[in-house]
């Protein structure tokens, strides 16, 4: 009855074993994936940020010379300060970023699941 009780106990460490090494094998995954998706948004975020820079400074040159040249109206002033709408291809660009995270959700999530070690039987170790 002892040496029963401690083939499975010695079965279960194994499996424990194995279990912990998929979590962390997955960990390591999710790990790749997630500096991945923060290094792409700080990009992105950079990009942006220029590109407002840039797009600030030239409206700035246009109403100084609009001033000097006594053509700075309110009604012009509000159309170069107030913000841009959204365009189609911001939509469709928003729309292809989904269906990308998509996809390689579906093939992380397929590649954890055929990593994953099936359960180890007794008469299995035997062999």
């Amino acid at each position: 009855m002892n040496k029963n009780l401690q083939k499975k106990s010695e079965e279960l460490e194994r499996s424990l074993a194995k279990q912990l090494d998929v979590f962390k094998k997955g960990s390591e995954d999710w790990l790749k994936v997630g500096a991945a998706v923060a290094v792409g948004a700080v990009l992105v975020y950079g990009v942006v940020q220029l590109a407002k820079k840039k797009q600030a400074n030239q409206t700035d040159k246009a109403m100084q010379v609009l001033e000097k040249e006594g053509l700075l109206t309110p009604e012009i002033k509000e159309r170069l300060t107030q913000k841009k709408s959204a365009t189609l291809w911001s939509g469709i660009l928003e729309k292809l970023l989904f269906v990308g995270i998509g996809l390689a959700k579906d093939k992380i999530m397929e590649q954890f699941a055929s990593n994953s070690p099936q359960a180890v039987s007794p008469e299995r170790e035997e062999k």
